[in-house]
């Protein structure tokens, strides 16, 4: 059975031979550990193979990952799952990043929730293209309004858009997906100066993810195995 910092090189070699393959910089795409469900000694694994940056999807159980290894400074936490108003808190308190605000009441309270000791907090907006109710996010269409409205917030630092591309599909749809989101992202990349982050691929599509200009994809069980629930 394979490590988790054996799985962890293996992903960063995907990574690198996508980006080869689109000629980009090889440090154009970071990687972003989603360890929802993974206890904390599997994170630390990951920490001591050199990863910096993790993701969580549940509020709850991300914080108490970030409180049982606040030793440890240099970590990045991102918030990737949906977020109910009466936990932003939390998520303000805690996180260093949300990848997935998708209205506005959400990155209101994140905004006025931040403590003021804190750096801004880093959002992306997630974006459903593919109108799946299953997911959270917003169309295309309520994507500039949004943007306007969190550009006006002090504690909150807009870095760009995520999505999770629909499974299942073929290869032409997936591709006008991703095409969307790389033509939304290079709108506002080009009139922001902190809209840095494209945020899509994960562990089965992250080759796809990174031809179409993906800047940070989102990989679990490639490195934590198979999840619990």
């Amino acid at each position: 059975m394979q490590t988790i910092a054996e799985r962890l090189k293996l992903a960063h070699e995907r990574i690198d031979q996508a980006t080869a393959r689109s000629h980009r910089p090889s440090n154009s795409v970071q990687l972003l550990a989603v360890s929802k469900t993974k206890p904390v000694s599997d994170i630390r694994q990951a920490y001591e193979a050199g990863q910096r940056l993790f993701g969580e999807n549940y509020i709850q159980e991300g914080v108490e990952k970030i409180q049982a290894m606040a030793e440890l400074d240099d970590i990045q936490w991102h918030m990737v799952g949906p977020i109910q108003s009466n936990k932003t808190r939390l998520v303000a308190e805690h996180f260093d990043w949300v990848q997935s605000v998708d209205r506005l009441k959400i990155a209101r309270r994140l905004n006025e929730q931040r403590p003021s000791h804190l750096a801004p907090l880093n959002v992306c907006i997630q974006l459903n293209l593919d109108g799946e109710a299953s997911k959270s996010g917003i169309s295309a269409e309520e994507l500039s309004a949004l943007v306007e409205q969190i550009e006006g917030f002090e504690n909150l630092r807009l870095r760009g858009i995520m999505a999770i591309p629909q499974a299942g599909v073929t290869d032409a749809q997936q591709n006008d997906t991703l095409e969307q989101l790389a033509e939304l992202f290079g709108q506002y990349h080009t009139k922001l100066s902190n809209f840095d982050t494209l945020s899509v691929g994960m562990s089965g599509d992250l080759e796809a993810a990174v031809a179409h200009g993906s800047t940070m994809v989102r990989v679990g069980t490639a490195i934590f195995g198979a999840r619990r629930g």
